[in-house]
């Protein structure tokens, strides 16, 4: 990070020298010089300027804009196709509910508004021509890895409580450390995320939990993650005393997340795959037994993931793998077939992922992942590549063909369909439509 030259994208360009040519100051800052500094490609470009709304507004008076958030000075800018957030210099003023702050003054110094922003890494601007503004030391922070307040930690993060979220989100994807006054606060403060929609704390819990610095933010920062997920903290410390672990669940739990990929719903099902033994825990001789954890801690999952407002297919994979997360599967092509019935192909990946990791955390002697984790895949690209029957979509008859033949809508149809499949996915029948229109009749004289 020797160069702090930043080569903005054309429009950026563009709509600094357009503010400029008509008399305000313009630079790139926020998160889009603190990524090109660390030389990520940043997700969106924003522009804080001294012209005001209306002023921005009459300069680009040409382009097609959006009053993103007006009383706080922003208004997007559709430039060459590009969304440009643009934001007056601004002070703020008290907040009311830690989250937004009750008006703002608008400034004609940039120094006002790097000193209202939340961290130092974030607190930065750039010109193509004056080069960077760094009035917090924040490119000091990045070199050392580092995330630390703008001015004192408390007072920021009683302004907007959110910060405390994303101080943890920033450091587990960035893989950075938190500056001590900052993690302390962070600590102190942490009951003012229950004044933050859930929408926007699943928000920064599904970028974190997705960060490679993730396992270590969720260990030191657990008592944070409990203030919306309580439900955690029965697991931390809670000792397994049994000869397949050597670590009490919480850890057990991050162990596993740290063999995990980053797709977000193995993650998530890595998380909450154990959250269910500290409510099925029993002892005796032999030690802790956790009989039935798997269904509970499906239930304590859709609780979880409902308050935060997942959407219901996220809802459903994930708790399905909970579910099913513990459950041996043989490399059979006929268990696989059922399995395949119950999830989609990348939910069954998902699921060898999940088995995977929860192995890997076991204690050593019992850490060898089986193969059937390897091999339930490559039967279900067989069973694919050979189109062989697996579910009522794929039987050669359906419900039309039997009431061709006299029957009458209803239950008793679906049943006959149900174990006609079940014939063919145990090898007794072919899928073939005659043989399966036979047997339908067969079945209906005998069983039904």
């Amino acid at each position: 990070m020797k160069d702090a030259h930043i080569v903005l994208p054309i429009q950026v360009q563009k709509a600094i020298s357009r503010l400029e040519n008509a008399g305000f100051e313009a630079f790139a800052v926020g998160g889009c010089v603190r990524d090109s500094l660390l030389q990520r490609e940043p997700n969106d470009w924003d522009i804080t300027t001294s012209a005001h709304p209306d002023q921005t507004a009459a300069v680009f008076s040409d382009c097609r804009t959006v009053e993103t958030g007006i009383k706080h000075g922003t208004l997007t800018v559709i430039l060459d196709a590009m969304p440009l957030e643009i934001t007056t210099y601004r002070s703020d003023g008290a907040y009311a509910d830690n989250r937004h702050p009750i008006e703002v003054t608008f400034s004609s110094h940039i120094e006002d508004d790097l000193c209202r922003r939340d961290f130092t890494v974030n607190a930065m601007a750039y010109h193509p021509q004056r080069g960077l503004v760094d009035l917090y030391c924040g490119r000091q922070d990045l070199e050392g890895q580092t995330i630390a307040c703008v001015g004192d930690p408390s007072t920021r993060f009683h302004e907007d409580g959110l910060r405390i979220l994303r101080a943890i989100r920033f450091a587990a994807v960035l893989d950075f450390s938190i500056e001590a006054k900052t993690a302390a606060a962070i600590h102190a403060c942490r009951s003012l995320l229950a004044n933050i929609a859930a929408e926007r704390i699943r928000e920064e819990f599904c970028k974190l939990i997705c960060g490679k610095g993730a396992v270590r933010i969720l260990r030191e920062y657990h008592d944070v993650i409990a203030e919306f997920i309580p439900e955690i903290s029965a697991c931390v410390g809670f000792a397994q005393n049994c000869k397949y672990h050597q670590y009490d669940v919480y850890e057990h739990t991050l162990h596993a997340l740290e063999q995990s990929s980053y797709d977000l719903a193995t993650r998530l099902a890595v998380f909450f795959h154990d959250i269910g033994k500290p409510l099925c825990h029993t002892s005796d001789a032999e030690g802790s037994h956790f009989k039935g954890h798997g269904p509970i801690g499906t239930q304590l999952t859709e609780q979880i993931l409902r308050r935060l407002r997942f959407d219901n297919a996220m809802i459903e994979s994930v708790t399905q793998l909970v579910d099913y997360h513990d459950r041996a599967f043989p490399a059979e092509a006929r268990a696989v077939k059922r399995l395949m019935q119950k999830m989609s192909d990348a939910d069954i990946l998902r699921l060898m992922e999940v088995q995977r990791c929860d192995r890997l955390a076991h204690a050593d002697a019992y850490a060898t992942p089986p193969p059937t984790l390897v091999q339930i895949p490559l039967l279900m690209q067989q069973i694919r590549e050979a189109d062989e029957c697996f579910s009522l979509k794929r039987l050669a008859v359906n419900g039309k063909d039997l009431i061709a033949l006299g029957w009458k809508p209803g239950k008793e149809i679906g049943e006959i369909l149900s174990s006609l499949l079940d014939d063919v996915i145990d090898g007794k029948l072919p899928n073939d439509r005659d043989a399966l229109l036979k047997a339908a009749v067969d079945k209906h004289k005998s069983h039904f």
